[in-house]
């Protein structure tokens, strides 16, 4: 991983400030599942992308429902 990719830094430097936050069992949880689910709206993303340029869209509405959820997930942890 390139060093001065600033992404990259920022995301250490606001890994090892969270680190720190000292959160009760359901905070901490909730906190961490959050972040999951970012990651994993930022990698269908990426696939959804991958899967345009390959012109393959046939997957697209499911990808879209399947957005709609983790997104919703990631705003609202206890949700289904």
């Amino acid at each position: 991983m390139n060093k001065n990719f600033r992404t990259y830094e920022l995301a250490k430097e606001f890994y090892q400030e969270c680190k720190k936050i000292k959160l009760n069992g359901a905070m901490k949880n909730q906190f961490e599942r959050a972040r999951f689910y970012f990651i994993a709206y930022g990698s269908l993303r990426e696939t959804r992308t991958l899967l345009e340029l390959s012109g393959f869209n046939e997957l697209d509405p499911m990808a879209d429902k399947l957005g709609a959820y983790i997104w919703k997930l990631a705003h609202n942890p206890g949700g289904s």
